[in-house]
């Protein structure tokens, strides 16, 4: 009796060691190391690395999105403009209530380099009790759309940079921009600009582009892209699907682009399609409508556009995000809220609302009653919010406070970079 019970034991032994054994093979087999590492102390470190496959094609879903409540995931896919030079308790609410993922900063936000340095530590401060770090960011093209305080020498305008077609220089550009915003501790550049200045009365872009050239944007354009992910900064390439062909400035209206596809194909598309050659990872949609493409709403929510075109035609798999929802554009013609909600059912990952306290939360209420009342699904929002979470790993994302930079030293580096393609 005693022989058969030890030989019991031992087969069942042998069978939980295997069925360990197996299960960590299909565990290990199940997820990719990130594209880049996570930094130390990150709040992703402790999460499983998501695997390297779309996050809507069946890939594990990262740790710390298992662990969010659905107004912390809502959260994340808002990227929210703030008022004032300092922490203020609206600022602190949308830190510590509402979960907001990333914040925007504009020229009224900035008065010097000391201050600036001071209120970006202050908010990655508050933000230490959320599942994941800010994403922090502005418009720095240089040229005239630029944030960085004042005593920055500025970089010059991307058409000056265009016009030398040196890769090079627009390489060097980038890699300063990104080296200057990660100095003063901002980790996104909603830059660089891909549109082709294909019309001469377009009032919005202009010398903001590098050339007229589907060729130039695109070659000037990736290599800025590039400049700016070496200093792990995130590249956000806008207009998608082209900008540079309005008579509207989308600030303040709604601009209508006659082109169809094929026209977009030859011309507007081209720097997009580059640039997800060369793992572009964020991508800005344009408010502007394309009666031939979808003729009942811009691009910002058109399923048509970021759905049908930009994802399963271009197959781009990053992170979409829509220009400032607070543009006349969307306001003149939509409720805030409910643009938002149109927006996320047709693809976008990350709403921006640029303006305003009371827009910012409309729209946060607006994503979570649509998500109460079954309009949004809350896989569709796991599917963003794992993208997200993904991208601010590869970008070793992080709430680091950081000192007061150099500014004679990075002014140096500007004008050494201008001395050796600028003549």
């Amino acid at each position: 009796m005693d022989h058969r019970i030890r030989k019991w034991l031992k087969w069942s032994l042998l069978y939980c060691v295997c069925l360990a054994g197996l299960a960590g093979c299909q565990h290990r087999s199940s997820t990719q190391p990130a594209p880049m590492p996570p930094s130390p102390g990150s709040p992703l470190e402790q999460g499983q690395e998501p695997s390297a496959k779309p996050p809507d094609k069946g890939s594990q879903a990262p740790q710390p999105l298992l662990q969010m409540s659905l107004d912390e995931k809502i959260g994340q896919m808002i990227f929210a403009g703030i008022d004032g030079e300092q922490m203020n308790p609206e600022t602190r609410g949308l830190l510590q209530n509402d979960h907001v993922g990333g914040l925007i900063l504009y020229k009224p936000n900035v008065k010097n380099s000391g201050q600036l340095v001071n209120l970006l530590n202050t908010l990655k401060r508050a933000n230490a009790g959320n599942k994941a770090p800010l994403w922090l960011g502005m418009d720095e093209e240089g040229g005239r759309v630029t944030r960085l305080p004042d005593e920055m020498v500025k970089t010059p305008a991307n058409q000056t940079i265009g016009r030398t077609a040196n890769p090079a220089f627009a390489y060097g550009v980038g890699s300063l921009l990104g080296k200057e915003l990660s100095a003063y501790g901002l980790n996104v550049d909603f830059a660089p600009v891909l549109d082709v200045n294909s019309n001469p009365n377009n009032p919005v872009i202009g010398d903001r582009s590098f050339g007229t050239t589907a060729s130039l944007v695109s070659s000037m354009g990736v290599q800025t892209m590039k400049g700016l992910q070496e200093q792990r900064v995130l590249p956000v390439l806008k207009h998608f699907p082209g900008h540079g062909d309005t008579s509207v400035d989308s600030h303040v209206g709604l601009p209508v682009v006659q082109n169809d596809l094929n026209r977009l194909r030859k011309l507007e598309l081209i720097p997009f399609a580059e640039a997800f050659k060369k793992q572009a990872d964020a991508v800005m949609v344009a408010h502007t409508l394309l009666p031939r493409i979808d003729a009942k709403v811009p691009a910002s929510l058109s399923r048509e556009i970021m759905t049908n075109l930009l994802r399963n035609e271009m197959g781009y798999d990053g992170v979409i995000m829509t220009d400032d929802m607070t543009m006349g554009a969307i306001e003149q013609n939509y409720t805030l809220g409910e643009a938002a909600v149109q927006s996320v059912l047709a693809g976008t990952n990350v709403v921006l609302v640029g303006h305003e306290y009371g827009k910012v939360t409309a729209v946060i209420q607006a994503l979570r009653q649509a998500v109460q009342d079954h309009r949004i699904p809350e896989e569709t929002i796991d599917q963003s919010v794992a993208r997200i979470l993904k991208l601010k790993q590869k970008y070793q994302v992080k709430d680091t406070p950081v000192p007061v930079p150099d500014v004679d030293s990075l002014n140096a580096s500007v004008k050494d970079l201008l001395k050796t393609y600028m003549h």
